[in-house]
């Protein structure tokens, strides 16, 4: 998968210094400026697993010499307070099963507890004990029947949180669950259904505001600012756009130009934000050509932060998107907030919404 591709340069991406006011960036009214929240960051700094008759083996430490490090960054997909889905990049010590430690702190009361971001709460219910096997790309996740106690208004997100946890590793794809040993094709609470293998091609944070008809409609995951003044982080949201678009970039780019419905979620694209040609593709990179209106109330050729980390986070989960490189009017010679020329192509770090709590 594309959002998982090794990391060539190292991308660190700030929180944005600024709150999206309202609709302070729509229609080209100009940013607010207030205090700059915690930073929120997303780092390169790779887990990845290994397979050894399914077992899970121990995360490698890079190259040979290096100074070894006692914990591991790890995304763990947690619950804002707004009740969205939100990965969370924290420290935890160092593992030799580091898919099964993910899902370990995902577990309400505990080892996360002392961790959490303030307003995040975790989704899988206290005291469930779990195993994680994993083997050709799928990863099976048998936990103990103190699962079956959440509340049913929960049942679909703990799914979605445990699918992205799971699928930020390498070696796994697609996850199976169990209860006590035995294969479950639904959610036990509420009968959410299971697909078979399930990916992140389900989609997380499901918004079908704008679907007339779902049957015609395919999935599309792209990225917002949520949060608040104090701490704002990215949140992933699953649109529903029609199976007869062919062109997914395009389209993530117009669903980046406005906020999901009925949320509190922003977005730093203007509405008029457009593509002047169509986009390119050669060796997984992603070239755009943009109006003027990508620059937002900029003088200079300044790409923002929030404008820049949506769409390269947006871009890089769909298949066979690695890098992206922008371009304003056919001029290339963009700069970012700080100032700085954006002389290579934008690669996906490896985690998201990192800092310290």
């Amino acid at each position: 998968m594309s959002n998982k591709s090794k990391v060539t340069m190292a991308v660190t991406i700030l929180a944005s210094s600024i709150w999206l006011s309202g609709c302070g960036l729509f229609g080209g009214e100009e940013k607010k400026e207030i205090d700059p929240p915690k930073d929120v960051s997303m780092v390169d700094d790779e887990s990845s697993l290994k397979e050894s008759n399914g077992q899970e083996q121990p995360a490698t430490d890079g190259e040979e010499g290096a100074v070894e490090s006692k914990t591991v960054k790890t995304e763990l997909y947690l619950i804002d307070k707004s009740g969205y889905v939100v990965p969370q990049t924290l420290e935890l010590p160092k593992s030799e099963a580091v898919a099964k430690q993910a899902l370990d702190y995902l577990v309400d009361n505990g080892p996360v507890t002392d961790k959490l971001p303030n307003g995040f709460r975790a989704v899988i219910p206290a005291d469930t004990q779990i195993s994680v096997n994993i083997k050709d790309g799928v990863a099976v996740a048998d936990f103990s029947p103190e699962f079956k106690n959440y509340q049913k208004e929960d049942e679909l997100k703990i799914l979605q949180a445990i699918t992205w946890t799971l699928t930020q590793f390498d070696s796994v794809d697609k996850i199976k669950m169990r209860i006590n040993g035995e294969d479950i094709s639904e959610m036990p609470v509420n009968g959410t259904p299971i697909d078979e293998n399930i990916s992140r091609s389900s989609g997380i944070n499901i918004d079908t505001s704008d679907a007339v008809d779902i049957s015609n409609t395919k999935a599309l995951t792209v990225y917002y600012v949520g949060g608040d003044e104090e701490y704002t982080y990215y949140v992933p949201v699953t649109r529903r756009i029609s199976e007869t678009v062919s062109d997914d970039v395009t389209a993530a780019i117009q669903e980046l130009t406005k906020s999901p419905s009925n949320s509190n979620l922003q977005t730093g694209f203007m509405t008029d934000v457009a593509l002047l040609d169509q986009p390119k593709m050669a060796d997984g990179k992603v070239s755009l050509n943009f109006n003027e209106n990508i620059l937002g109330s900029f003088k200079e050729k300044k790409v923002s932060k929030e404008v820049l980390d949506a769409l390269v986070l947006s871009l890089t989960e769909q298949k066979g998107i690695e890098s992206v490189e922008v371009q304003v009017k056919g001029s290339a010679d963009i700069l970012n907030e700080e100032g700085k020329k954006i002389s290579e192509p934008v690669v996906r770090p490896e985690k998201v919404n990192t800092g310290s709590f």
